[in-house]
């Protein structure tokens, strides 16, 4: 990638980028002014595309440098710059990017499509993790042996307390290389190092949400300048940066819903998680009376619903690591993080006995198909697993059609029934019959 920097020394901007190899630096006569840095950044973009597809022509941008010579061949007596392939244990012949250089250009072309918070972390395990290992290899120098060592490498990194990464983590780093490398490869031509590389298999996703005897818990313990943030966040199944993002503008006490429209981080404000996730969510008394609340407490003039004492936006860390942890050691109760809430939302919903549609909605999902994968053991029945349900059902299939094919009043009625009614009343004749209540 072709970069505007500074000299110290003069103040004047100068372009630093590598081509073919070598590091290339072109001085300008133009003072680091916002405007001569604009102007210098859009040619530094049309440079690290130019290289990215192999168009490049060193003269076309810089038609008095001794290099622009040396590159295109006008001078013989400028050495010749070095290439992979003259280098001892060069493997193949270099294509005309580097991994660096085309993961630069790759970046450029992508981020228009990605949210702030989902560019910075591409960006940071680009410097962080990918450049370290294959910044100056070539993209045609990348074997599939170099990719799983990569693989293996990682997998030894320290993550969070001390352990090494998750598999989760790894096929998250992974992807971004396979995103990088299928596009280089298809635009010049290569072979595919990532092809039959399968994902590493991953743990089932740990649910651990809390008990509505719990929730109660949490909530009369916690803070009193908490408790509303506490309570919206256990009975909605908002997302941290969902319930750090929502301003007064957001809610409508005439209809008694509110508004999902952004997201709040340390990064600044945010757009949500998919365009889905912007959705309208009715509030359930206790929802309502939090929200009251935390009017009376409300920093005059500050748009943000949830604050600290200053008036800015709740920091998730600092409400992880100073209020939420701590109230956890205090109830005794087993640590887990924030988005636990999430799912104590969702599986009090289910619990209860709502439409999964409905549920799905509320949480900003597109589909119920992750909502039955991650929350099925929480279903109503959930403790329930001896098939009085089903066996309910067929009692009333045979009731229905009684013997010698007559109806007799009680008979007539069940027929009448729908199915769901017909289940939770020989449900409860199959408890009956249990318990010894019914022969």
């Amino acid at each position: 990638m072709a970069n505007v920097i500074c000299r110290k020394d003069t103040g004047l901007l100068l372009l630093d980028f590598r081509y073919l190899g070598q590091r290339c630096r072109e001085h300008t006569r133009l003072p680091d002014t916002t405007a001569n840095r604009a102007r210098l950044t859009k040619l530094a973009d049309r440079i690290t595309k130019a290289i990215g597809q192999g168009t490049f022509v060193y003269a076309d941008y810089f038609p008095d440098s001794s290099r622009a010579k040396a590159f295109d061949g006008g001078n013989k007596d400028l050495p010749e710059p070095m290439t992979d392939v003259d280098r001892p244990g060069s493997r193949a012949e270099p294509s005309t990017s580097t991994f660096r250089e085309f993961a630069e250009l790759w970046f450029l072309e992508s981020e228009p499509r990605w949210r702030l918070q989902y560019r910075l972390a591409m960006r940071a395990t680009m410097e962080k993790i990918l450049f370290p290992t294959f910044g100056d290899m070539h993209l045609s120098q990348i074997t599939r042996a170099d990719v799983l060592a990569f693989r293996a490498q990682i997998a030894k990194r320290p993550g969070r307390a001390g352990q090494s990464l998750s598999a989760k983590r790894i096929n998250k780093l992974m992807m971004q290389l396979r995103a990088i490398l299928a596009e280089g490869c298809d635009r010049f031509g290569l072979d595919y190092p990532m092809r039959g590389i399968k994902p590493l298999k991953q743990k089932r996703a740990e649910i651990r949400p809390f008990s509505l005897d719990e929730v109660s818990l949490l909530i009369s313990a916690i803070r009193n300048d908490y408790r509303p943030y506490l309570t919206v966040r256990c009975f909605t199944g908002l997302r941290t940066g969902e319930a750090n993002g929502l301003q007064w503008s957001d809610l409508d006490f005439e209809r008694n819903v509110f508004r999902v429209e952004r997201t709040h981080s340390r990064n600044g404000d945010g757009e949500t998680k998919t365009e889905l996730s912007k959705r309208e969510i009715p509030m359930v008394p206790q929802v309502r009376a939090a929200f009251e609340q935390q009017q009376l407490r409300a920093v005059k003039g500050c748009p943000w619903v949830f604050t600290t004492g200053r008036g800015s936006p709740i920091d998730a860390v600092n409400f992880t690591n100073r209020v939420w942890y701590p109230l956890l050691r205090h109830l005794d109760l087993q640590k887990r993080p924030p988005y636990q809430m999430r799912h104590t939302a969702a599986t009090l919903m289910l619990a209860a006995g709502e439409n999964p549609e409905w549920v799905a909605q509320i949480l900003g999902h597109s589909t119920t198909e992750m909502l039955f994968r991650v929350y099925s053991r929480f279903v109503p029945n959930n403790t329930r697993n001896d098939g009085r349900a089903f066996t309910g059902l067929l009692n009333a299939r045979e009731i229905a059609t009684s013997t010698d094919g007559k109806s007799d009043g009680a008979s007539a009625t069940v027929a009448s029934m729908t199915a769901a009614q017909k289940t939770e009343l020989f449900a409860e004749l199959s408890r009956e019959q249990a318990t010894g209540g019914f022969q």
